[in-house]
């Protein structure tokens, strides 16, 4: 193992003090090589602590650019980053804080294809993403691989952490046997999500991660943190390795890689709206909404996102409340339907479809996609 240098002694000094690292202990992090699934939110933190705590090497996984909505919460990208590859604008943040650090990034979504070489070089994976897809293909990967990954979400003032370590623990499907419906969980893009949120969260896996390094500590291995910034209270429930679990169980039925957007349901079993049958896009509701004045304009988000942007003489019906209140509107009356980006307008498309309603219309991409591209004045968020 690679001796510490002068300047890597002084750098580290508080960690070397320490009994529990000292110098055995920063060397192994020295020699530690970690990926890093996401850029965003908690991949900030982990980024920025973990090349600050000396790990030798950080992959980093994304595809995304950095958009204005990013920076109340990603702070490792900056105002002048907006529409960098966040993977770049990661590294540059990364060689700031630590220049001996290696970043190798990889500006792509992960697939079945190339996943498993993708992790095989890493000692740990922290999974920081955001959707289900991901998150499976990640599990499973690492389950196969045998590598330990450290697993977080976050969601409005909630947030969770655990170490899915294969075969010493539960991994993901243990905790999460199916997928929800598509639709049914918001994303942050949709829900929201408190700024300060993703630092407390990426900083607890980013500890995971530094102790799993060293040996030192009880891991969150078999235990799920579970996180309340409105209650400032956290709460710990005990896993359980499912033995019956198709993956990492006693008589596993996956064995290889599968098709992890079918399995979502993100692929072949999006509800019938999604199809095109009633879309429109921002254009062309401009135009129905020209030609045709008494179009309802039916928005089906909160109030709460009403205050902030709302197209004039819309009606707002949130989505959780219009099968109670879909009496409200006409069956003769030609009806756009419009959420934030358009996950739950789909889903109001479907119940008034029920309900009886044809002359629908759904506007593709939602109020977003009307604020760029007909209305660039309406704020966004």
């Amino acid at each position: 193992m690679a001796t510490l240098t002068k300047e890597q002694i002084l750098r580290y000094s508080r960690h070397l003090i320490m009994p529990e690292v000292g110098v055995e202990g920063q060397e192994k992090l020295v020699q530690a090589k970690i990926l890093l699934i996401g850029a965003g939110g908690l991949g900030s933190p982990l980024g920025l602590y973990l090349a600050a705590a000396g790990v030798g090497e950080l992959g980093i996984v994304d595809f995304d650019v950095v958009d204005f909505t990013n920076l109340q919460r990603q702070i490792i990208h900056r105002t002048e980053d907006v529409g960098r590859l966040k993977v770049e604008s990661a590294k540059e943040r990364i060689h700031a804080v630590n220049p001996d650090v290696v970043v190798k990034t990889f500006n792509l979504r992960l697939t079945s294809e190339h996943v498993m070489e993708l992790i095989k070089p890493y000692d740990v994976v922290i999974d920081g993403t955001d959707n289900f897809v991901t998150r499976y293909l990640v599990n499973d990967a690492c389950v196969f691989l045998r590598k330990p990954n450290i697993y977080g979400s976050i969601f409005r003032f909630d947030g969770q952490a655990t170490v899915f370590y294969p075969f010493k623990g539960p991994c993901y499907r243990c905790l999460y046997p199916e997928p929800p419906p598509p639709g049914m969980v918001p994303s942050c893009a949709e829900g929201g999500v408190l700024g300060v949120l993703p630092g407390i969260i990426g900083v607890i896996q980013a500890t995971e991660a530094i102790k799993l390094i060293i040996g030192q500590g009880e891991p969150l291995i078999g235990r799920l943190l579970l996180y309340n910034a409105l209650k400032m209270t956290f709460r710990e429930v005990k896993l359980r390795r499912d033995l019956g679990c198709p993956v990492c169980g006693d008589q596993p039925t996956i064995t290889t890689l599968i098709d992890y957007e079918q399995f979502c349901g993100i692929r072949g079993h999006e509800p019938e709206a999604s199809a095109g049958q009633y879309d429109v896009n921002p254009e062309e509701a401009k135009a129905l909404l020209e030609h045709n004045p008494k179009v309802v304009i039916l928005d089906v988000r909160e109030p709460h996102e009403y205050e902030i942007v709302h197209l004039e003489g819309s009606k707002l019906i949130p989505l959780s409340e219009l099968p109670l209140r879909a009496n409200e509107l006409d069956t003769a009356d030609t009806i756009l339907v419009h959420c934030h980006h358009g996950p739950r307008s789909q889903q109001a498309v479907k119940i008034l479809e029920r309900f009886g309603f044809k002359k629908l219309k759904h506007l593709h991409g939602g109020i977003d996609a009307w604020a760029a591209e007909v209305d660039p004045e309406l704020p966004r968020y």
